[in-house]
């Protein structure tokens, strides 16, 4: 049955939308869609009605092979030979058309993720706005000039300059959570430097960055400079993580699995980037404004159904704000009207998969079973998708699993706590093998700034929390990743320096 006679939940989609389901998703290698060399396919579905959406291309190694050779052939190719303006209007050209096309690219990963429509905007908007900040960023790839060596000026004059070049062929493995955003992110600084790549999709949202890859085709790449290559992690991933001709690989995604990517990448020594997992402390200290921290603190756990890496999870509360801050964030999780993001009413979706909704309950269960709080949620809904409701847990100990382990679901977890002393108060923040954000939340900018100074991560914000935006380098300390992204570090990510000396 067509996807006109099957509206999504009651709620239709554009014919945009329904023309681009309908289509046969292949391979992109070398600016021509294929069919990958086993023949082998991939499904993805619905995450709020589990109505398949698409039948996708999968590709394994020699597909891989493939677009490796396809990027390496545009490196030192036609790629290589356009001047910055030209590289910089092509990003631009790119940018204009994803904004043409920004209401596809919002059904795309509602469907696909199950994000409600007002996030799905908005990732698309900020991908808009990525690619016009690291365009503007090229003609500001430049090297310097410095002293010459002793040794050659003893009797010769000399020039020494450095030279900023583009790192190679660059591996980008995507996760599922925010499929176009966390794509572009990688892709606008790569092409900005000078990078070709081949993308590796999520298998559960390989869609959007399909349809991005048909913009990259109208704007006028050359081909072979975006090839995506979708598949499971297992095969695809794995064969781009350890290929001996990609000189980066670019990962966001599981710590467990940023491990075994750094272990594929020592073949050939290639640069690695990692943005990993999270469990990001959430201070509230006795003086903060508490109409301010409810739904921010709120907002912290379940923004995205809490499948977001700098999620706060780790709520620390102090005693004499305790009840009176969960009465506060219980309010307001309460307000969260559940359902299909295409639906503008929507505000809280579906987990991506029933076994990654089955993952989140096995952790609420387990930290029933040890002791904690139920005070709000804590079931999965009976209905079709895979939805959890916002759980809140009090009475949890800094030693339960629930407290120490990344969810990635919308599970709050609160420790109460009676000290002011701020070293204490990071000591409990900083016991955890992730450091990737944090907040902090108090009137006292002092405290705030003694807390920040204090507490081991990428990021951390005061009154406010996951602060990110296009100019504003994120990544995390500890087993929370390696490298930066966003800003002017996520561009020197795809750069190395070359130090160049001449005689005169």
């Amino acid at each position: 049955m067509s996807i006109e006679a099957q509206p999504f939940d009651g709620h239709a989609v554009s014919p945009a939308t329904q023309a681009f389901l309908a289509k046969r998703h292949g391979l992109l290698i070398n600016g021509e869609w294929r069919q990958g060399r086993a023949g082998d396919s991939l499904t993805t579905s619905d995450p709020a009605t589990q109505r398949l959406l698409a039948s996708v291309a999968s590709g394994g190694a020699a597909d891989i092979d493939d677009a490796v050779a396809a990027a390496g052939h545009a490196f030192n190719g036609p790629w290589s030979r356009l001047k910055a303006r030209e590289r910089a209007g092509l990003i631009n050209r790119l940018a204009r058309l994803l904004e043409r096309d920004a209401a596809l690219f919002t059904e795309l990963e509602i469907l696909d993720n199950g994000m409600p429509r007002f996030i799905a905007g908005l990732t698309v908007s900020n991908c808009v706005e990525m690619f016009d900040y690291y365009a503007g960023c090229i003609l500001g790839i430049e090297g310097v000039t410095t002293t010459p060596p002793p040794h050659v000026t003893a009797d010769a004059e000399a020039l020494t300059y450095t030279l900023r070049e583009a790192v190679g062929v660059v591996g980008l493995i995507v996760p599922w959570n925010v499929p176009v955003s966390t794509l572009v992110l990688k892709l606008a600084p790569a092409l900005a430097a000078g990078c070709t790549v081949v993308v590796k999709p999520a298998e559960e949202t390989p869609l959007s960055a399909l349809a991005l890859g048909a913009l990259i085709i109208e704007a006028g790449f050359p081909p072979g400079v975006v090839n995506i290559v979708n598949g499971p992690g297992e095969t695809a991933g794995a064969a781009l993580s350890a290929h001996p001709d990609v000189d980066k690989i670019s990962f966001t995604g599981s710590t467990e699995v940023g491990r075994k990517i750094v272990q594929a990448a020592a073949g050939n020594l290639k640069k690695v980037s990692l943005e990993l997992g999270g469990k990001s402390p959430v201070v509230v200290m006795p003086d903060a404004d508490l109409d301010l921290a409810g739904p921010g603190v709120a907002m912290a756990t379940f923004f995205l159904q809490g499948q977001n890496c700098m999620a706060g999870t780790r709520i620390f509360v102090h005693s004499a704000v305790h009840d009176a801050l969960v009465e506060r964030i219980v309010a307001f999780a309460k307000g969260f009207t559940l359902g299909h993001g295409l639906d503008p009413a929507v505000n809280f979706g579906p987990l991506i998969s029933a076994a990654h909704a089955a993952r989140v309950m096995a952790h609420i269960d387990r930290a029933r079973a040890d002791g904690a709080r139920v005070v709000l949620g804590g079931q999965k809904l009976d209905r079709a998708g895979h939805f959890v409701p916002p759980t809140i847990l009090t009475d949890v100990s800094p030693d339960m699993a629930v407290f120490r382990e990344e969810i990635f679901g919308p599970v709050m977890a609160i420790h109460r706590f009676e000290t002011e002393d701020v070293d204490t108060i990071a000591a409990m923040a900083n016991d955890s093998v992730y450091g990737l954000s944090g907040s902090v939340w108090t009137r006292s900018l002092s405290t705030a700034h003694k807390l920040v100074s204090r507490i081991r991560s990428g990021q951390v914000s005061i009154n406010c929390h996951g602060a990110i935006a296009t100019n504003i380098p994120f990544g995390g300390y500890k087993q929370s990743g390696w490298g930066r992204e966003f800003g002017r570090e996520g561009l020197d990510a795809y750069l190395q320096t070359k130090a160049v000396t001449a005689r005169l």
